[in-house]
């Protein structure tokens, strides 16, 4: 593992090379171009509060925003699974013509749908601070340790579903309906505490909801995880990246006979 890891290390030009095509290609030929990446949240965020201020009324105070510090990180981890499954196809013409570590293609995809999210994230600073929300400084420092351990987690699903869709084409539009399907697991529109205690085990075996749950504690309620949430999240996302990359490093072998 070692080994792989410093040949990976090698190709890290690589891995920079495609996140910047990746991130460049995204809006090419648009009017405004990369300025979408920061406009997308934006509008969300607007729509979200028209609708859940006076049309949907909730009983959380500033739904929006508690809404919105959840949304963006689950749509980074939502479109590393959908568009990651497909990633090694798309490339299927360079697996097949040049050698490099395969786990250069999950790595770039899920790392550019990263910087996106860290992107997004200035338009969620902007909104606390012109809102004038109350902002923990020692709670913001754990910020960063969930970002890693969601990427982790990310890139173990992704590393998964990107070697199991070479063999079954089929997997690309079956994660679309589960990631579906998870976001409705996930406490993402509403708090754990809304969830009745007899279907809490579900909750409490999905990954995404200590992801989400520290990331709403850190920007919504301005206070740091718990610790079990936090070491939850990291022995989770640390063992789906390594049972992940196994099943990637097994499956890549035929990659080239099955595409």
């Amino acid at each position: 593992m070692i080994g792989r890891l410093k040949e990976i290390y090698a190709y890290r030009e690589m891995i920079f090379s495609l996140v910047r095509r990746d991130l460049k290609g995204r809006y090419k030929g648009s009017v405004l171009g990369f300025l979408w990446t920061f406009l997308n949240p934006l509008f969300q965020l607007i729509v979200y509060t028209m609708v859940f201020s006076t049309i949907m009324r909730s009983g959380i105070e500033d739904y929006y925003l508690f809404l919105f510090v959840a949304l963006i990180p689950w749509i980074f981890f939502s479109t590393s699974l959908g568009g990651g499954s497909s990633c090694v196809l798309a490339q299927q013409d360079m697996v097949k013509k040049i050698y490099f570590p395969r786990e250069v293609l999950p790595v770039s995809y899920v790392t550019s749908q990263f910087v996106n999210m860290l992107l997004s994230f200035i338009v969620i600073f902007a909104v606390l601070i012109f809102t004038r929300r109350n902002m923990n400084p020692s709670a913001l420092v754990c910020l960063p340790v969930v970002m890693i351990v969601e990427y982790v987690l990310a890139l173990g699903f992704t590393m998964i579903m990107s070697a199991v869709t070479v063999y079954i084409r089929d997997a690309e539009y079956i994660i679309g309906i589960v990631t579906m399907a998870w976001q409705f697991l996930t406490p993402v529109m509403y708090s754990m505490d809304q969830v009745p205690e007899d279907i809490r085990w579900v909750f409490i075996l999905n990954p995404m909801t200590y992801i989400i749950t520290a990331y709403r504690d850190i920007l919504y309620l301005a206070q740091i995880p718990k610790l079990e949430t936090l070491v939850s999240a990291v022995i989770i996302g640390i063992t789906l990246l390594i049972v992940g990359w196994g099943i990637f490093c097994k499956l890549q072998k035929h990659f080239v006979e099955e595409l």
